[in-house]
């Protein structure tokens, strides 16, 4: 962990430039994202505009929030309080899990922009094909349901209220569904993709669709902090846990969202000033 003067230089050289913070890549509608983004799940709405001026401070330009999180109000006042021109920001956010109708999503999205003080946000994406607690349990089905939602969210395309839509935790049949009946091809499913857990097939078709992969969740929701073979293979690069997993995913998918509340990790999660060897790396996707 670094030293406090350490993360002090740190901070000040993350304000100018970490370049894996400005790396963007295109949609396949010809916008871009910031390959790593600051991930606000669990950030309470009364932390999250510290949180999110922190994370802009050090150099984030891609935030991601949910109206499930209830933290959007907190998430706009801390894109506020950075100074930084809106325009050179980029926001998600996502219709709920439970919401599956055409109302209620056009309702959503309409509250996520009163919330978040925005006049357009940069990505709005399903945030699970099927309510929670029936996703938990397997439950398929809510074809026609996503399909009403993904309208609303084309239309407010079409007004000019979202750039561009996706997405998440869409399995390959969820993902043909839109495809079949919906004008607008998604251009991103989030998912959770971290050492230990990865789907080759589901990638591979997001490839084929020309649809970008975004790993959430790359600790593992934290599991991974305490995995001997992926500690030892930090000390091998002579990095954090949290470093060598931010860099696996972005060498494994397109997109990842690493979460913390705290500056000094912020900085850290930034680092990855390094590359894993074809060997190492392909022993934890073995993992």
């Amino acid at each position: 962990m670094p030293t406090r003067n350490g993360i002090v230089i740190m901070a000040k050289e993350a304000k100018g430039e970490y370049k894996m913070l400005k790396k963007t890549i295109a949609f396949s509608n010809g916008n871009k994202i910031p390959v790593i983004g600051l991930g606000t799940w669990q950030t309470p709405n009364d932390i999250a505009s510290r949180v999110v001026k922190d994370a802009i401070d050090v150099g984030y330009i891609h935030i991601d929030t949910a109206a499930a999180y209830r933290n959007e109000e907190g998430v706009g006042e801390g894109i506020r309080q950075s100074g930084v021109d809106r325009r050179n920001l980029f926001i998600t956010t996502k219709v709920p899990a439970e919401i599956k109708t055409y109302e209620g999503a056009k309702e959503v999205i309409q509250q996520s922009l009163k919330k978040l003080q925005l006049d357009y946000i940069d990505l709005v994406i399903i945030h699970c094909p099927a309510p929670w607690p029936l996703y938990a349990k397997g439950v398929k089905g809510y074809y026609k349901e996503n399909v009403e939602v993904y309208r609303a969210m084309e239309e407010a395309v079409e007004r000019g209220e979202i750039k561009s839509i996706g997405v998440s935790n869409f399995a390959i049949d969820d993902i043909q569904n839109i495809l079949d009946h919906c004008k607008i091809k998604p251009v991103i499913n989030q998912i959770p993709w971290f050492i230990g857990c990865r789907n080759e097939k589901l990638k591979e078709f997001c490839k084929e669709n020309g649809i970008l992969v975004e790993s959430y969740s790359p600790l593992g929701t934290g599991r991974l902090l305490n995995n001997p073979a992926v500690i030892d293979m930090a000390k091998k690069y002579n990095v954090t846990v949290p470093q060598l997993c931010i860099k696996f995913a972005l060498m494994d998918v397109d997109i990842t969202l690493p979460k913390t509340t705290h500056k000094e990790y912020m900085i850290q999660n930034a680092q990855l000033n390094f590359e894993i060897a074809p060997e190492d790396f392909e022993a934890l996707k073995r993992l």
